[in-house]
């Protein structure tokens, strides 16, 4: 019976050994619970807050005075691109393109160089096909492929949006 007693004892002192270990473990998990959710509300009071609207139509002001964006207006361009795989006529998109610029001084020095920016749009326009411009994801590749490819040419200058006033493919 003694032995049985010792074996009740150790069983007895081993449960109470492995209960406060697995309550540590509650609490530590907790806690890091807890700790997660005060940094992501903290996150989001510092991040997503908005600012007064004093604050943000005073800086609207000054943001408008400071930029005064200009528009250069190139000439319509009619570009017949490569066919698809299984077409007999060549296709021809039409394009109007203007080129937002920021600074109105920067406009001065792109203006000269228009005929080498349409030399650039043509070039890389005529490897197209007509899959390359399908959807919303082919107008937007088109566009950033374009802003590259002025930006390179005016080097010096910058320009910071090409902008579609018109694109038709045929």
């Amino acid at each position: 019976m003694a032995k049985k007693a010792n074996k009740d004892d150790e069983a007895a002192e081993g449960g109470a050994e492995e209960a406060p270990k697995s309550g540590k473990k509650k609490l530590v998990m907790i806690g890091g619970a807890v700790a997660l959710v005060a940094m992501l509300g903290g996150g989001w009071f510092f991040f997503i807050k908005k600012k007064p609207a004093e604050e943000m139509s005073a800086e609207a002001a000054a943001a408008a005075a400071k930029k005064q964006i200009t528009f250069v207006e190139m000439k319509d361009m009619m570009i017949g691109i490569s066919a698809g795989p299984q077409q007999d006529r060549q296709p021809i998109v039409k394009i109007k393109v203007v080129l937002e610029i920021a600074d109105p001084k920067t406009s001065d020095q792109v203006k000269p160089l228009l005929p080498r920016v349409e030399d650039a749009f043509q070039v890389f326009m005529r490897e197209l096909r007509p899959s390359d411009l399908e959807g919303s994801a082919g107008m937007y590749r088109l566009k950033e492929e374009l802003l590259r490819r002025v930006n390179v040419t005016v080097y010096p200058a910058k320009v910071d949006a090409v902008l579609f006033k018109e694109l038709l493919l045929q």
